[in-house]
């Protein structure tokens, strides 16, 4: 059966594994989606985050069906070491073959344990139990058009009555080679902003909202994925990894039919003086498309 209306997308930026442990914007607002989620009556959900990346031609669906935690540095072992996570292994499979029948060399793997950059969103945003969730790897040449692909592939998901919630996490400005690592090092503060973020990094920062807030359908992607060209985008994304989530997001909620959809700037947070961890919801759970 499918719906009318389809779920919203996220773009989330996870920024440090210190957010999983401090109290936040952005965490208040990924507990905020959470909660609607759930009251939408949300049965899976599907994530592709920054940290995982296969090579060749190929793209991975994770389906270990007891996936271990990679240990999160800067954050005490009681926030994340009990929280069960849950794998949705009828919808990797789902998943697989929605991108074959896209054309992807897609395929199933069952060994992948999973990295902070999905789990922890998924404690922010269902602290009380993981609902069933697949994630699903990036690409590692970083094309950004191949990830449009992808999330295209996987837009029917959105329509479907057994809910399921698409989410992108990576960073809006994510480039570590810039960060200023001082106080997160010696005393574990994260939020500590000694100095104004670089010009750079503000100038792409705007780029990045403007992209995403002030275009739909098709044009959101190519809106998306110009960001890529634009000179001060080496600047903000010292690799491709954080930014080709919001390439895969563009592609989910980038369809025709999204064509006047909304998008949300829900919250935002600076780090490590120019990590720039902005919160987006595209869609919303009642309709928002023009007629």
């Amino acid at each position: 059966m499918v719906t009318e209306t389809p779920s919203p997308v996220h773009f989330f930026s996870h920024g440090s594994t210190a957010m999983l442990g401090e109290a936040s914007r952005s965490a208040d607002y990924w507990k905020k989606c959470g909660d609607e989620a759930l009251a939408n009556g949300v049965k899976h959900v599907v994530i592709m985050g920054a940290h995982w990346a296969t090579v060749g031609d190929a793209i991975e669906v994770a389906a270990n069906p007891t996936p271990k935690k990679s240990p999160v540095a800067y954050v005490h072992p009681s926030k994340y070491v009990d929280y069960e996570l849950v794998a949705d292994l009828p919808m990797a499979d789902k998943c697989v073959k929605l991108l074959l029948d896209a054309g992807f060399n897609a395929k199933i793997n069952q060994t992948f344990d999973w990295i902070h950059d999905t789990f922890l969103i998924l404690i922010r945003m269902f602290p009380a139990g993981c609902p069933p969730t697949t994630i699903i790897s990036m690409n590692a040449r970083y094309d950004p058009h191949y990830h449009v692909r992808v999330g295209d592939a996987l837009a029917p998901l959105r329509y479907e009555s057994e809910r399921t919630l698409v989410i992108g996490t990576g960073g809006s400005v994510h480039n570590l080679y810039r960060n200023s690592w001082g106080q997160m090092l010696m005393y574990q503060d994260n939020f500590a902003q000694e100095n104004p973020p670089d010009i750079a990094m503000l100038d792409f920062r705007q780029e990045f909202e403007d992209a995403i807030t002030k275009h739909s359908g098709f044009a959101l992607r190519r809106a998306i994925t110009m960001l890529m060209k634009l000179p001060n985008y080496r600047d903000a994304h010292g690799t491709d990894d954080h930014f080709i989530p919001a390439c895969f997001v563009a592609g989910a909620a980038g369809r025709l039919e999204d064509e006047g959809a909304k998008c949300e700037l829900g919250a935002e947070d600076w780090e490590l003086q120019n990590m720039c961890n902005s919160q987006y919801t595209l869609g919303s759970w009642s309709t928002d498309i023009k007629a």
